[in-house]
């Protein structure tokens, strides 16, 4: 049974981190070979304020940026949601996301990595556990925050993890793993 994982990045500003943090997960996810992995930059469905007009449960989409969005949230088993913190929170193009759909998120597993200051995002990962939870998925409780992430980004662009990160995602995904094939069932 192929599992598909969408590792989510959750920024849409522009000079973000999220494109660099979600490619080094990415790398380690196609490596370990558990899922098949799609890397999705919600900057690229250019989601305005929830614009539907019928609730998300009815999926009575209108709208072509939704329609897509749709699709690729369906298609996956489990995902990884990239984040940076705001305001000890989630930022708002990530939350808008989630809350596009219902469907299509229920009884799927879900896992983040999150990245700022000297929390590493983790306020925020809390946060939108708690939301992900909201939306009928199941929240890995092994986050992965990556404190001043920013002093792990070289002048090309590439993330240079510490063992400690790398050995967090790589528990996230068995995690995620055992709670995909799980789902899978029941879905």
């Amino acid at each position: 049974m192929t599992l598909k994982l969408n590792i989510i990045i959750g920024s849409t500003r522009p000079g973000r981190g999220g494109p660099v943090v979600a490619k080094w997960v990415a790398d380690i996810a196609r490596a370990d070979g558990t899922f098949e992995v799609d890397l999705v930059d919600l900057a690229d469905f250019a989601l305005p304020v929830f614009d539907e007009p019928a609730h998300p449960r009815l999926q009575k989409y209108e709208h072509e940026h939704t329609k897509r969005w749709a699709k690729s949230v369906a298609s996956a088993d489990a995902f990884i949601f990239v984040t940076p913190e705001y305001d000890y929170f989630p930022n708002a193009a990530l939350v808008n996301a989630l809350q596009y759909l219902s469907v299509e998120w229920a009884r799927k597993v879900a896992g983040i990595v999150s990245y700022g200051g000297v929390s590493g995002g983790l306020r925020a990962a809390q946060e939108l556990r708690l939301l992900i939870s909201n939306l009928n998925m199941m929240p890995i409780p092994q986050t992965v925050p990556l404190t001043f992430y920013n002093k792990n980004i070289s002048d090309e662009q590439v993330f240079t993890a510490t063992e400690p990160m790398v050995d967090g995602v790589k528990g996230a995904l068995a995690e995620l793993e055992k709670w995909a094939t799980a789902l899978k069932t029941i879905r």
